[in-house]
């Protein structure tokens, strides 16, 4: 069998996708060729065909755009030149297509395997091939990948570059925000996205701005007068600066277009503030791929090829997609069709309805930015006697602020009054408790760590002071925002039940840990920033030693005796082995390491790079892997070691983090509550595959490790394999977790059903 990677348009990501398609197809035996520049390529033949081996897609991981080039190719789209494609892949033996693109380049792909008997009747009649080689290739089979920044592709919830591309922006904002408070402007930024609004309304919502404009929901008439209104409140409020995002597609609701340039003359004209614009154009496209994008890719990469491997010749045109955090397949035409229905919709101004098409990520992010920038004025808000305390529990993590600003401003639009807690439970226990109102968490997005103060003191030795400030201040409702103490120390509120009633309130635990080792969640809010900063820091290293031959990197990271940091991290960075808790390895393993590098290195790599996990073994440490690697390695590699340590812990957080939407639902299910004592009014608020689920604790706690405070499943043991795979190591690969084909409509009908 035989296959071939194809990119039709450059996007951050595709060549971890590229990579995976790779390694996984001469994994399993198959020849993997490379095609250059597209459907140009396949069109002219020749050199642009070429066989891929295993070192031609080494050292790309944090490359961005596509290593094997992309063009728009017009004669594709006739039929000679599809024909002229057939042949160049009949000659070759190809019957398998790996295409990574946008709908157009993804509905080009399937009309051309609807072609596919027809073309080879046609070049069978002149001559050009042999009808013993038309029965050979008689069935052509398709397989997508989505790359796009815009994600802009019905039936997935993200598309290889997205996120890529929401760091840049976020990056840029960050920059922006230190010279417009300093200046006291006002910036109106144009973002890409010329039929979808995703990345202008997502990097609104990552970074608190003041006003967003995207196509799928054009502003209603006299929004011009609401937005200066608002931006002069802001101002008055003591803000120092506005942010203004503008997707380049963005119209009123009659179709006219509003650009950056007519938002900043209306700020000028009308409240006379220093604006600015800025136009980030194709730097979002370029850069370095984020974490999210390279294990996106890579799985669905990987996915490709096993779809590939299952397809008959009955089966559709499929596109790998993301639901949750599970990969699943879906036929392609039919998302192309929903694709193609938003913007139907959109013509023909039924906005409401585009949104709702654009999927339930979409349409949540939607709701949320409303709820969390638009304050209703007090006369508007309902009334309501709850009072809800929230805090932070545990180390700090990166996304705490925008989880925290979530919960004060969901709740203050519900008509509750927040109470901010300073220090966790041992300052809830001190009474450093206050009121916190909408203007406090101004600004708290982009901010990392915990503003509230965190301690990691669990609740059990305070509780009658707890309860007695609870009855002080008449806290009704509990949000605890933080890691795994977070998660004993609901449980320690929930035993304390039976002797204070002033702990018969609902209660709700939001995971916020780097470490991800809450049970309950198969991701925690801090986990991807800390990530990118390991991947990042693995790109520099790695990227130290590029002038010298044949280096060994050793790097520990945090996690506790969680490896999700090591095993994720090792799969974004490309490494060769990762060392956890949960997988046991013992000197012969290490050994078989060594020799499987020491042999990479003579043929074919010229760095490596090693993770482990900071609690995986008490014996092994990084310092006895570091010396044991590098005897052992003499005369081929010399050897370094660094550990992260805190970085990981403190940068500010990425767009992933500020998808608190969820947030809402807690307070929904406060309303009527007054006392509470069963088990499900002390809830973990976690995402479980494809959906967010509240789960009471006391019911979590059979699926708890407690000893080494980590979940007895987790779900990210499963990449390991894929790891290996990819670092060219023998081994099995589970597919009974892969995608199957399954129908957009009936996805969508479980994302509601999930809601």
């Amino acid at each position: 069998m035989i296959f071939l990677s194809l990119s039709v348009f450059c996007h951050v990501g595709m060549n971890a996708a590229v990579r995976a398609v790779v390694r996984m197809g001469i994994y399993v035996g198959a020849k993997v060729y490379f095609i250059h520049e597209g459907y140009q390529g396949m069109v002219d033949g020749g050199d642009n065909i070429k066989e891929a081996s295993w070192e031609s897609v080494s050292s790309m991981l944090q490359v961005g755009g596509t290593v094997i080039g992309s063009a728009r190719c017009k004669d594709f789209r006739t039929h000679e030149g599809r024909l002229r494609a057939a042949l160049n892949l009949v000659q070759r033996g190809i019957t398998n297509l790996c295409v990574i693109g946008g709908d157009g380049s993804l509905t080009g792909a399937n009309l051309f395997r609807e072609e596919w008997s027809g073309l080879l009747d046609e070049l069978v009649q002149s001559g050009q091939i042999s009808e013993e080689a038309a029965q050979t290739h008689s069935a052509l089979h398709i397989v997508g990948m989505v790359g796009s920044i815009d994600n802009d592709f019905c039936g997935t919830d993200m598309t290889i570059g997205t996120d890529s591309a929401l760091h840049r922006i976020i990056e840029v904002v960050d920059a922006i925000m230190t010279t417009a408070q300093s200046h006291q402007r006002t910036f109106v930024l144009e973002v890409m996205g010329r039929h979808c609004g995703y990345l202008a309304l997502v990097s609104a919502l990552a970074c608190g701005a003041d006003w967003v404009l995207i196509p799928e929901m054009p502003p209603k008439d006299g929004w011009e007068e609401q937005m200066c209104h608002k931006l002069s409140e802001s101002r008055l409020r003591g803000s120092r600066l506005n942010i203004i995002i503008v997707a380049e597609g963005a119209t009123d609701r009659h179709g006219n277009p509003i650009s950056s340039n007519t938002v900043k003359d209306l700020v000028v004209r009308c409240l006379g503030f220093d604006t600015r614009v800025t136009i980030l154009g194709h730097v979002q496209r370029g850069g370095t791929p984020s974490a999210f994008d390279r294990i996106l890719a890579s799985r669905m990469g990987v996915e490709a090829v096993l779809a590939l491997l299952e397809a008959s010749p009955g089966t559709p045109a499929c596109v790998v997609s993301l639901c949750g955090n599970q990969a699943v397949r879906l036929p392609l035409m039919e998302c192309v069709q929903m694709t193609q229905e938003v913007q139907k919709a959109m013509d023909e101004k039924r906005f409401e309805e585009a949104v709702k098409l654009r999927g339930r990520s979409f349409e949540n992010n939607l709701n949320t930015y409303k709820l969390l920038s638009h304050r209703k004025i007090d006369a508007e808000l309902p009334r309501s006697s709850f009072n809800v305390a929230v805090l932070n529990v545990g180390a700090p993590a990166a996304g705490m602020n925008a989880a925290v600003r979530s919960a004060v401003r969901v709740g203050i639009t519900e008509g509750h009054t927040l109470f901010a807690v300073n220090d966790g439970f041992e300052g809830f226990s001190k009474g450093q408790i206050k009121e916190i109102k909408w203007g406090d968490v101004g600004g708290w997005t982009g901010q990392g760590g915990s503003l509230l103060g965190t301690k990691r003191t669990l609740p059990a030795k305070h509780i009658d002071k707890i309860a007695e400030q609870m009855r002080i201040h008449n806290i009704n409702a509990l949000l605890v925002i933080g890691g795994f103490e977070a998660y004993l120390g609901l449980l320690e509120l929930q035993a304390a039940r039976s002797k204070h009633a002033e702990l018969c309130v609902p209660m709700v635990m939001v995971p916020a840990t780097v470490s991800n080792n809450i049970p309950g969640s198969d991701l925690s809010i801090g986990a991807d920033t800390a990530l990118n900063a390991i991947t990042d820091t693995c790109d520099r290293i790695k990227q130290s030693a590029s002038g010298t031959k044949r280096r060994v990197f050793i790097i520990e990271t945090m996690g506790g005796y969680c490896g999700y940091l090591a095993t994720v991290g090792g799969l974004a960075a490309g490494a060769d082995a990762a060392y956890i808790y949960e997988e046991p390895f013992d000197i012969r393993d290490l050994q078989s390491n060594v020799e499987h590098l020491t042999e990479k290195m003579k043929t074919s790599i010229q760095r490596g790079l090693v993770l482990r996990n900071e609690n995986c073994s008490e014996n092994y440490t990084t310092d006895f892997i570091y010396q044991l690697y590098s005897e052992e390695g003499k005369g081929v590699f010399d050897c370094r070691k660094n550990v992260l340590g805190h970085m990981q812990q403190v940068q500010t957080h990425t767009h992933l983090h500020t998808h608190t939407n969820t947030v809402y639902h807690i307070f929904v299910c406060f309303v009527g509550r007054v006392f509470a004592n069963t088990e499900d009014s002390a809830c973990l608020l976690g995402m479980r595959r494809r959906a967010l689920v509240f789960q009471p604790v006391i019911q979590l706690k059979d699926e708890t490790d407690f000893v080494h405070r980590i979940p007895k499943e987790q779900w990210w043991l499963r990449l390991r394999p894929l790891m290996k795979i990819l670092a060219k190591y023998k081994t099995s690969y589970d597919v009974s977790d892969s995608g199957q084909l399954e129908h957009i409509v009936r996805l969508r009908a479980k994302d509601i059903s999930a809601i």
